[in-house]
């Protein structure tokens, strides 16, 4: 039975996306449901911003590692205010304003909505002075890049850092780490569009790799050295120019797969480098949960600096989350694609 002391909902109905089958943005429905009450170890959220992400698009489409079975709710990412608590929560949790942190099953929970039925243990404070859309644009980003560069990869001040889809929420958080360590960000977009901005946004260097010679241009950069890490957000055939980039005894993190092409291992080039091609997913960081707090502390000690300043590229409100979807497919954005409620 679940436990509640919170105020009355404002209805006893309330407004969640759902799809019944996967494909494109116009799968995504907003339905109007009772309003569930959490479970064991759950709270329900009162959600007031929802924070997109790339996993979302391809858990619609079915091909996400997670394997949708409609009808499904999605997303990972919101902050609200929890207004009911379930059996084994510490009912002190109400009333009060959090975060999500992308830590459960995609097929199980789902953040799109009004309200939002999440493990409690997925709740983390952010800073009082962020908005609730500033604060859905954190943990997925921060929590990412962090447990790759910082934690397995350990940059540090020297180090060269190849951050593909450099544009992406995720790609932002790595060049602020990289800045912070100390190491030289290369970042990477398709054309000379987005250049100014990512070097304003803190890169020390960026290339078009549609304009430019890929490996040439790293070359330069690293003084012919090479990049120790490659954060690489895009996988398929592209991994082998960036294996012909990378330093001797290099790590190429794949952690997306942007492209949705096979991933070959280029064995030839890894040999005589002694190259490692590693798959790695935020779930390595918060699965575990000294790892998590660790992780948690570093990246809102560098929120409140002022070293991290989360970008949102754009809101639409809920009733436009087909929309927001179509703008994420566009790859059009800088930063984080936020929904507000």
């Amino acid at each position: 039975m679940a436990n509640s002391s919170a105020p009355a909902p404002r209805t006893a109905t309330a407004k969640i996306v759902r799809f019944h089958e996967c494909g494109g943005p116009e799968v995504l429905k907003l339905e109007e449901i009772p309003i569930p009450e959490p479970g064991e170890g759950e709270v329900r959220l009162r959600v007031e911003a929802i924070g997109l992400n790339r996993a979302e698009v391809v858990f619609r489409q079915g091909k996400y590692v997670v394997r949708a079975n409609p009808p499904c709710t999605l997303g990972y990412e919101a902050a609200g205010v929890v207004e009911a608590v379930g059996s084994g929560v510490d009912k002190g949790l109400i009333g009060k304003r959090f975060s999500t942190v992308p830590s459960f099953a995609a097929d199980k929970y789902g953040v799109y909505g009004e309200i939002a039925i999440v493990p409690a243990y997925s709740l983390a404070s952010y800073p009082a002075k962020f908005s609730p859309e500033e604060g859905t644009s954190i943990w997925m980003q921060y929590l990412t890049a962090y447990g790759a560069l910082v934690q397995i990869a350990k940059i540090t001040r020297g180090d060269f850092v190849v951050i593909t889809a450099a544009s992406s929420s995720v790609g932002i958080a790595a060049i602020e780490i990289a800045k912070v360590e100390g190491a030289v960000s290369i970042a990477t977009t398709r054309t000379s569009k987005k250049k100014a901005e990512l070097l304003s946004l803190g890169a020390d260097h960026v290339i078009a790799t549609q304009e430019e010679d890929l490996v040439k241009r790293i070359g330069e950069i690293t003084g012919g050295k090479g990049p120790r890490v490659i954060f690489d957000a895009i996988a398929g055939k592209g991994v082998e120019l960036l294996a012909k980039a990378a330093a001797p005894g290099g790590t190429i993190f794949e952690y997306g797969s942007l492209s949705m092409e096979p991933t070959p291992f280029p064995l030839l080039i890894a040999l005589p480098k002694g190259l490692s091609l590693r798959g790695y997913s935020i779930f390595e960081v918060v699965s575990v949960p000294e790892l998590r707090a660790r992780a948690e502390k570093y990246v809102i000690e560098h929120l409140e600096k002022g070293d991290f300043k989360p970008r949102i590229a754009k809101k639409f409100p809920l009733n436009q989350i087909v929309e927001a979807h179509r703008y994420m497919e566009s790859n059009e954005h800088i930063g984080k694609i936020v929904v507000t409620v």
